[in-house]
């Protein structure tokens, strides 16, 4: 085989082409910003990203929030779980004094 003809270098620019296109594609499918011919991205943006940032943020208070009530509430049931029946008995009647 000629290893310095014509076919070989055209055989490397043909695999070069056809591993940029599959790069492409892949990025494309997964949603990742396509590169143009300078290594540049072709992604212009999502206008609504800071919209979209901000209901992400206070949707992740939110459950942050529920988190933190039932982390305490589990507590309480484990407390509950390991303690004394006797112990626990007398909570009870306190609490029903007090109301």
């Amino acid at each position: 085989m000629n290893w310095g003809g014509p076919g070989f270098v055209i055989a490397i620019i043909a695999v070069c082409y056809v591993g940029w296109i599959i790069n492409n594609w892949v990025r494309a499918k997964h949603g990742y910003p396509l590169e143009n011919e300078w290594g540049g991205t072709t992604d212009k943006g999502d206008p609504n990203a800071e919209r979209k940032i901000e209901l992400l943020s206070t949707e992740n208070e939110e459950l942050v929030g529920k988190i933190d009530r039932l982390q305490e509430r589990l507590a309480v049931l484990e407390r509950i779980a390991t303690d004394p029946a006797k112990r626990t008995a007398d909570e009870i009647e306190a609490l029903r004094e007090k109301g």
